[in-house]
């Protein structure tokens, strides 16, 4: 009775003594997943205390995330402690990535034939293997006499395997195999919790980032560039290896770096996209060469962390332009508004301007046919005559201008109007020393238009490029088909305009001649009769250079066209 209660004893003590060093393994593997060490590190640390715990001369892991196999084996052996690689999970020409042994005992496919003392799915063997199968990793434990294969699981699904060998015969026990499964499933435990810590952190520095962003953009009276320069500082700190990080944004061309940033060393990038096309990018740049991760030495939440950063980058492209063309329209909106007053202003003072106009004029011209006026007398009724015709012609260009006069349109061949208009400026031309281009398209389409608004518009820009030229030059006078549309373009090779100059070159009354040379009225009327025609106007410039303006008419089938299903 006494030795059976001792045998009961020695039971006891024994399963006590495997609890406490379980209990102890346990603690110490689930002290380093709540750390939330890197997958390398962490199977790396774990691999050591195993070893270390078990006595045996390797220990190896297995593990299968994110699409890739993970392979970490540590050692005795002083010239070779440390073993880590990554394997895509896809079969090769050269088969598996992982031996038939390990991937039999991984997906709980044991042959008794050929696999020894197989146990709750694990196996061991304590001598050498004496049969090959084809395809597994018999022959490379050649070294190694004994040594356990133990699948990892998480709730009953293999994840990986640990792997435990010993040069020594009969290394391990059973006791020793159940023993090693219970650290196996803390390790499997562990893993989880690794992974939920490492997410967890990842997820924080992803929010700060992006909170920063926000930020930045709320910020008032801040420019587009200010903002990009600063997600560009933001970036660095959510990655893995701050101290060696640096990030670039490329806009439109324009670059936007951190202070230490370098072009060498792996990178991370995500495109910018606005309104479906690419615009830039976004890019992290490591500057020292860094383990193997999920992307090259990047993190698979670093990866939704830039792809979110450039997708924002696209929204406040997007926002940025909203606003910008919300002050254009505005802009555009009091443009119309104060055309609109100076029109109705021009109208009632042309009306009020006609009358005496014409009185001047109707008495001048009484006064021009009496015969007995003297010489100086009909040279000054001479000049009141011309006055009075300027002044007439202004007047007609202001009612013109508040569209008072509507166009009388008519089929029409800009060659025409362009060679007729050219026939009272010509010798103009000449005596200014400017050569006059004809570049006239044959078969050219009729357009729609008033033919005197269509002189007066060629006329007008000519008198211009004439004045732009003081010193002589060219000008190219060209018609031709765009689409639906007659292009008319008139160049000159003067002195140009600058970019605020162009921009205001429409308005009435607007002229950069000296007082007294110029109304401020030929292009704002040119402007208004194209586009009374249903056409564009656009204008290029460049100072030292000249200026070129294009016309866009729509012939007169199209007009007749839209007219019909309109």
């Amino acid at each position: 009775m006494k030795k059976k209660k001792n045998h009961k004893e020695d039971i006891s003590t024994k399963n006590h003594n495997d609890f406490e060093r379980i209990r102890h393994l346990s603690n110490q593997i689930m002290h380093m997943a709540l750390r939330g060490l890197l997958r390398v590190d962490f199977l790396h640390e774990a691999s050591k205390i195993l070893m270390d715990f078990s006595g045996c001369d390797a220990v190896g892991m297995w593990l299968k995330e994110r699409g890739k196999f993970y392979r970490c084996e540590v050692s005795r052996r002083p010239d070779h402690p440390y073993h880590f690689e990554i394997m895509p999970a896809e079969k090769t020409k050269e088969g598996g990535p992982i031996p038939k042994l390990h991937k039999d005992i991984w997906q709980g496919r044991l042959s008794r034939e050929i696999f020894i003392g197989a146990r709750k799915g694990s196996f061991w063997t304590g001598s050498k293997i004496k049969k090959k199968s084809e395809g597994s990793s018999f022959s490379r434990e050649e070294e190694f006499r004994s040594f356990v294969l133990i699948p990892i699981a998480i709730e009953k699904e293999n994840i990986g395997l640990l792997q435990l060998k010993s040069r020594s015969e009969n290394f391990f026990s059973r006791r020793d195999v159940e023993f090693f499964e219970g650290a196996a499933q803390t390790v499997g435990v562990a893993l989880l919790h690794r992974r939920a810590q490492v997410e967890l952190r990842e997820r924080l520095k992803e929010m700060t980032c992006l909170y920063g962003i926000s930020k930045l953009e709320e910020r008032e009276n801040i420019s587009l560039e200010g903002i990009l320069q600063g997600i560009v500082e933001i970036l660095p700190p959510a990655w893995l290896y701050p101290d060696i990080a640096s990030a670039k944004i490329i806009l439109d061309g324009q670059s936007f770096v951190t202070p230490r940033y370098c072009e060498g060393g792996d990178r991370q990038t995500a495109d910018i996209t606005v309104d479906g096309k690419k615009r830039g990018a976004v890019e992290v740049v490591y500057a020292d060469k860094m383990p193997e991760l999920d992307e090259g030495p990047f993190l698979k939440e670093e990866r939704n962390l830039i792809d979110s950063v450039a997708r924002e980058i696209g929204i406040i492209i997007e926002r940025k332009q909203a606003e910008q063309d919300k002050d254009r329209l505005q802009d555009q909106l009091r443009h119309a508004d104060r055309l609109a007053t100076i029109g109705q202003l021009s109208a009632g003072v042309a009306h009020e301007l006609n009358e005496p106009i014409g009185s001047i004029l109707g008495f001048a011209q009484l006064l021009q046919k009496n015969p007995d006026l003297p010489d100086q007398v009909k040279n000054d009724i001479e000049k009141i005559m011309k006055a009075s015709l300027h002044a007439r012609e202004v007047i007609k260009k202001l009612m013109i201008f508040a569209r008072q006069m509507p166009p009388q349109k008519t089929r029409v061949n800009l060659n025409q109007i362009l060679q007729e208009g050219l026939y009272f400026l010509e010798s103009r031309c000449v005596k200014e020393g400017i050569k006059v281009i004809r570049q006239l398209s044959e078969n050219l389409p009729e357009v729609m238009a008033d033919p005197a608004q269509m002189t007066q518009v060629l006329v007008n820009i000519i008198v211009n490029a004439i004045q732009a030229m003081p010193g002589g030059g060219r000008l190219t006078l060209k018609t031709g088909v765009s689409g639906n549309s007659v292009l008319l373009t008139v160049e000159d090779t003067g002195t140009g305009m600058e970019e605020k100059v162009m921009k205001r070159i429409f308005l009435p009354f607007f002229t950069t001649k000296d007082v007294g040379k110029g109304t401020g009225l030929g292009l704002a009327v040119v402007h208004g009769i194209v586009t009374s025609h249903g056409g564009s106007l656009q204008v290029s410039s460049k100072v030292g250079k000249g200026t070129r303006f294009a016309i866009h008419l729509p012939t007169a089938d199209s007009t007749a066209e839209k007219e019909v299903f309109s």
